[in-house]
């Protein structure tokens, strides 16, 4: 195949992965959004302990028939990324708990520049001007659209300093790990999934009891919300597979910078599904500054010198070898 076909093929590949993640994570958003204020679920880690259980069930259907290949990944990698995984979970969780809107939606945003920082710092990534612009354009578009009411405290800001740090931790070590041991995402997800449900479904009736004073055991499980939490549950694998697809091929900054999209889209379908009384001026101002800066970034972090690693040439194609691997794995799947 020609270059330019394998370039066609890759572009392909990388805006069907990113519609996958955009379609399933808006789409759980909603569904829990629905189960929790319309149900009452309020259950938020043990909800996501039935997730990761979901997947560990699909995981272990495809490895028995065939599709996933056997492969290994280290414990002590195991641990440390179910460390910063959840770790990640719980912190956002308490985090939104204990802080205004504003400042958890600010919190969110600081894990773009921690992002940046720890591929700086651990992969030697070199970003050009460009690109740094681009990044902060992102920034001030999704921060007008969503920082309204700004409070802090001191047990609320050491929530969100660590559900910041984790969440870009476990982001960073999702590409480290697949680039390292040649992981496929299911490969990845086969791993870890296991660990996680195990970990959250034994802590998360605890935390949710402490954070809503409410026990999972005592909820009146009706048909309907029963419905919501297997659809749920079934979005989630999608939601938790496209993830690591899409951190795979984009890294971890491309993936929080698109990620962004993610919520200008859940704030328009809130406005179409939940009422407009929040749409103003400001806010569609604030959307067309983040669009402008994702389609800014996407452009300016494709040109060569836009985002590249400052290492040396047999460490290079050994990496690139390494993600090729887990890139054509996922391309299978």
């Amino acid at each position: 195949m020609s270059s330019a076909g394998k370039a066609d093929k890759k572009a392909a590949i990388d805006a069907a992965s990113w519609m996958f993640n955009v379609v399933t994570s808006v789409g759980i958003i909603i569904v829990n959004k629905a189960l929790m204020a319309t149900y009452g679920f309020s259950f938020a880690t043990t909800l996501t302990g039935l997730h990761f259980a979901t997947t560990t069930l699909l995981t272990t259907i495809l490895r028995w028939l065939g599709y996933i290949q056997a492969s290994q990944l280290p414990l002590s990698e195991l641990m440390k990324f179910v460390l910063f995984a959840n770790f990640s979970i719980v912190g956002m969780n308490v985090s939104l708990m204990w802080n205004s809107v504003g400042f958890y939606q600010i919190a969110k945003l600081s894990m773009i520049p921690v992002s940046c920082f720890l591929e700086v710092v651990l992969d030697h990534v070199r970003y050009s001007r460009d690109t740094k612009l681009s990044i902060t354009v992102v920034l001030l578009g999704v921060a007008v659209c969503t920082v309204t009411d700004v409070s802090v405290n001191t047990k609320g800001f050491i929530a969100a300093l660590v559900a910041v740090w984790s969440t870009s931790l476990q982001q960073y070590y999702v590409h480290y790990l697949q680039r390292k041991y040649s992981l496929g995402s299911f490969n990845l997800l086969g791993h870890t999934a296991p660990a996680q449900a195990a970990s959250l479904l034994l802590v998360g009736p605890f935390l949710d009891y402490w954070l809503t004073n409410k026990r999972v055991d005592t909820y009146n499980y009706s048909f309907i919300s029963l419905v919501f939490i297997i659809l749920s549950c079934s979005i989630a694998v999608g939601t938790n597979l496209s993830q690591f697809i899409c951190i795979g091929r984009f890294t971890a900054v491309s993936f929080q910078v698109l990620g962004h999209m993610k919520t200008i889209l859940v704030l328009i379908l809130g406005f179409m599904f939940f009422g407009k009384e929040g749409l103003n001026l400001h806010v569609v101002i604030g959307m067309i500054i983040a669009i402008m800066g994702m389609v800014w970034y996407g452009n300016a972090s494709s040109k060569p010198g836009g985002k590249e690693r400052r290492s040396l040439s047999n460490n290079k194609s050994q990496k690139h070898a390494a993600l090729s691997e887990s890139s054509d794995a996922d391309e299978k799947v």
